[in-house]
């Protein structure tokens, strides 16, 4: 069994980035933009409605305030300040879950946010506070190993393992930076093959070539990639073909 997940409601106002309606017909989980990277309030509640009637699971996909960057710029934010907009970010997500009939069910951080956490305890434990104002439990996804996991693990929080196939990976099984040639993997038979790979427990290459063996509870697939939704699509039916159930983990 693995998960399927994407980034979804990256919008603002008239501005759309995902096709949201579309990817939501092969992911099985839905990281939803809760307005600091991206998502306004009409987009959170269209695709919290369009999650809830397929079937999927809503997550919070929390971040840093920065809009212009979408998320993906280094910030420097003070810990109780990060903590009460992980809060805030959730709890905004939360009303139009529960008006759609459903809840959000897990948290994930985005961009320059997530990748801050996999190293830095004080941005971890910060997000990890802000999840336990906000609401019950709720499962945590990062890198294995990470800070963010080791700080949700001692708030009694679940951890869900997670592998990116369409991203490149440094050598020490953390993701590369964007901008490095290997970064952001585009070919599509490339990120498939890795996808199966990453499913079946094999090894994929680092961007120097060093094999690397990902645990992975959940897969991800970026929805702002040019042709996420034939991607998913592809994706889906490969795990479907190699034998593995492809369902949420909550």
């Amino acid at each position: 069994m693995i998960d399927l997940n994407a980034d979804l409601a990256e919008g603002f106002g008239r501005w759309q980035l995902t096709d949201d309606e579309a990817l939501l017909a092969s992911v099985t989980s839905a990281n939803v933009a809760c307005g600091f990277h991206a998502g306004d309030p009409v987009t959170m509640r269209r695709v919290c409605e369009q999650a809830a009637a397929a079937g999927i699971r809503i997550g919070a996909q929390v971040a840093y305030r920065d809009l212009a960057g979408f998320g993906r710029r280094t910030m420097d934010v003070p810990a109780e300040e990060l903590a009460a907009e992980v809060a805030y970010q959730i709890g905004a997500l939360e009303i139009f879950a529960h008006a759609a009939g459903t809840a959000v069910t897990y948290v994930k951080p985005h961009g320059a946010l997530y990748n801050r956490c996999v190293r830095d305890p004080e941005q971890a434990a910060a997000v990890v506070e802000g999840i336990c104002t906000a609401a019950v439990p709720l499962p945590v996804l990062s890198l294995p190993g990470s800070r963010l996991h080791a700080a949700a693990a001692a708030a009694g929080l679940p951890v869900v393992d997670e592998a990116f196939a369409d991203r490149g990976y440094l050598p020490d099984g953390t993701l590369a930076p964007r901008d490095e040639p290997g970064g952001v993997v585009s070919d599509q038979d490339e990120v498939v093959a890795r996808a199966l790979a990453i499913a079946e427990g094999g090894e994929v290459a680092a961007i120097d070539g060093t094999p690397l063996r990902l645990s992975a509870r959940s897969l991800c697939l970026h929805g702002d990639t040019p042709g996420a939704v034939r991607l998913a699509r592809r994706v889906r039916e490969a795990l479907a073909g190699g034998g593995f159930t492809v369902r949420a983990f909550t």
